[in-house]
């Protein structure tokens, strides 16, 4: 008999919307995955939600930021699928993540946003992006909370820490 070893958890963050941002982290806290997705409506979303966490290998926790209709079919989805989740806003992340003077306007919080995802980018060794969405870049951030909160990273490495 041959042993088989088990997949490593992955971590799903979501910035919940039509417009979709899509992170997956591995359980050593790099991330691994980045993209935007449009679904359009909501329809094609909750059948959508499906297909992306069919895409995700040892998925063992979900991380959404929103609510209501948008965010709702995630969460099902992942206790259907018996997997962790976690409903999140805005201040949660930013507030682990961006120091007080980067968050005291929504477009400047977005922009340093921004700045950190890719620095998490260039810190996984994740692809850079030819351009980063604002919804793609918070899904990283969402994530980055995440696997902070799940244990999978003590804190914050430092090339992502702000001075």
């Amino acid at each position: 008999m041959v042993a088989t070893r088990p997949l490593p958890a992955r971590l799903l963050a979501v910035d919940a919307g039509l417009r979709a941002g899509i992170a997956i982290y591995g359980a050593d806290g790099r991330l691994e995955l980045y993209r935007s997705t449009n679904f359009g409506a909501l329809k094609r979303l909750r059948t959508g939600v499906y297909g992306v966490m069919n895409e995700v290998e040892a998925l063992s926790r979900v991380v959404v930021e929103g609510g209501g209709p948008v965010a709702d079919p995630w969460l099902r989805e992942a206790t259907r699928r018996g997997v962790a989740a976690h409903r999140i806003d805005a201040g949660a992340w930013r507030e682990r993540l961006l120091l007080a003077r980067d968050r005291r306007t929504g477009t400047a919080a977005k922009e340093q946003a921004g700045d950190l995802a890719r620095r998490v980018i260039a810190w996984s060794g994740a692809p850079k992006p030819t351009s980063l969405r604002h919804d793609a870049a918070e899904a990283i951030l969402i994530g980055l909370w995440g696997v902070l909160q799940a244990g999978w990273l003590a804190d914050l490495p430092e090339p992502l820490r702000e001075g």
